[in-house]
């Protein structure tokens, strides 16, 4: 992984004021920042300020002497969550237009000061937070009701907060250093692990890392048990021997899972995982002079930036990848993953985030009519409309020697000359439309037609069909919704 550092995006202050919190929105076009002056800060995609608003004390006549602990934005992009150590969570609605009216729409008052704050990507009306009490709640958009999910026995406060990449878990690290994961699925938690230290620093990807103060960091497989029910083995960097390392206080994983920055004094550490040899490696490491601790860090969402803030409450940016290249000179290939890939077309410097769903490392990208995009895995054919933004992913196990149809709007055609067989691809819809078999294979002896997504009088749905070739006296047209096909 290569970072490149961009741009100071929010200047320090002249002594300490900590930046707390750092999030991007779902949607890569926000990031919020905050300090220990609590004003949230919002930049755009580039890191441009675009606006700022203060934060509120729960009590409108109390004073604000509170700390904001943490931020997530809303699956859908439209809503910020703050949670504040004078015992509240406020989610301001900030709409997806710069300019829009901000305004309160849920606030959870609690008995305990709020240590931390996540909203996992699948729970659009359900946010996550800790207590010093040593408790996790989800709030409720919809009642304006806060439960608890899970507490720690002993109360032990929760210094720590991470959700699972799908959304479907969350984890909590507390002050006796043990950590816990909570599954929605079932609606249990359970205590994955004891660190070795307070888990100041924790993250979920392909694994959960967590770090502190004795200066490892360890990597936890939280769906792994040995034979007695524990956690299996972590896999462990121990830096307590380098006199230049110090605490670890922040951590966070790239999109993809793959990559995770853990920050400390005046640097920040990049770990890899390698699937081939099933093993974290360190992947290099970023040291800045009087940056002192790295207090916060976020990822932008199409993997392509790193923000990280610091104690004198400085944002820095920087530009991350594993390599890039230019295609025809019209467009660059960032890959910030191996199964993300960031395609720009240089003459609008329009983006579109190629990724593949199932973690396959994505290779051999070609673009066709400067419009239409193809890319393979080992096991799966993307391909991608860049005008629509849609993509595909499909299952696939062809020969690499495959022919492309992009005549018909919205469909993709297939052409397999080793089985004989076309394969209709819509964009957007991660599924083969329908296939068919034909030696015909001549685009002018084809035919595909797919209507607009809206009901007909009858309430019948949108219509697919393909026509095609038998023989050079039968046209078959098959119903690509599932219907027979008419001889």
């Amino acid at each position: 992984m290569q970072l490149r550092f961009l741009k100071t995006v929010l200047q320090p202050a002249e002594g300490i004021q900590k930046c707390t919190s750092i999030t991007w929105s779902p949607n890569s076009k926000r990031m919020a920042a905050v300090t220990t002056d609590r004003v949230v800060q919002l930049f755009d995609e580039h890191g441009e300020k675009k606006d700022k608003f203060s934060t509120k004390p729960a009590d409108p006549a109390g004073p604000k002497n509170f700390v904001v602990r943490g931020m997530a934005f809303s699956p859908d992009s439209t809503k910020l969550a703050i949670g504040q150590s004078d015992n509240i969570v406020f989610v301001y609605k900030l709409g997806l237009e710069w300019g829009e009216k901000k305004s309160i729409c849920n606030k959870f008052l609690q008995h305990s000061a709020i240590t931390a704050l996540v909203w996992p990507s699948n729970r659009h009306n359900e946010l996550v937070f800790s207590l010093s009490e040593g408790k996790v709640k989800v709030g409720a958009l919809k009642t304006n009701k806060a439960s608890t999910l899970y507490a720690h026995p002993d109360g032990a406060y929760c210094v720590s907060l991470a959700a699972s990449p799908d959304g479907g878990s969350v984890c909590s690290g507390h002050m006796d250093g043990s950590i816990w994961v909570f599954s929605f699925d079932d609606g249990a938690g359970a205590r994955l692990c004891t660190h070795s230290c307070v888990p100041y620093a924790l993250s979920w990807g392909a694994a959960v890392v967590a770090a502190g103060s004795d200066r490892k960091v360890a990597f936890y497989n939280a769906h792994s048990r040995a034979g007695n029910g524990a956690a299996a083995p972590p896999q462990v960097f121990d830096y307590g021997s380098d006199e230049t390392v110090r605490e670890f206080a922040s951590a966070a994983f790239n999109p993809a899972g793959e990559t995770v920055a853990v920050g400390s004094f005046d640097q920040f550490r990049v770990f890899t995982y390698h699937e081939s040899r099933s093993a974290w490696e360190e992947a290099g490491v970023k040291e800045v002079q009087n940056m002192y601790t790295v207090t916060a860090l976020g990822w932008k969402p199409d993997g392509s930036s790193l923000a990280v803030g610091a104690l004198c409450g400085n944002v820095d940016l920087y530009d991350a990848c594993i390599r890039r290249h230019r295609y025809k000179g019209a467009f660059e290939f960032t890959y910030v993953s191996t199964s993300n890939v960031i395609v720009k077309r240089l003459s609008t410097q329009s983006r579109i985030v190629l990724k593949s769903h199932f973690g396959y490392q994505v290779s051999g990208i070609n673009i066709y009519r400067d419009r239409f995009l193809v890319a393979h895995t080992a096991d799966t054919l993307l391909l991608g409309d860049l005008e629509t933004c849609r993509l595909s992913e499909v299952p696939w196990n062809g020969s690499g020697q495959e022919r492309y149809d992009f005549d018909t709007e919205r469909v993709c055609v297939v052409h397999s000359a080793e089985r004989g067989e076309l394969s209709v691809v819509e964009y957007g819809r991660n599924e083969v439309l329908g296939t068919c078999r034909t030696s015909h294979t001549n685009p002018n002896l084809l035919s595909v037609r797919v209507s607009e997504s809206r009901a007909d009088v009858n309430g019948r749905g949108e219509s697919k069909k393909i026509a095609y070739l038998v023989d050079l006296q039968t046209v078959r047209i098959t119903d690509l919704n599932g219907g027979a096909g008419d001889g």
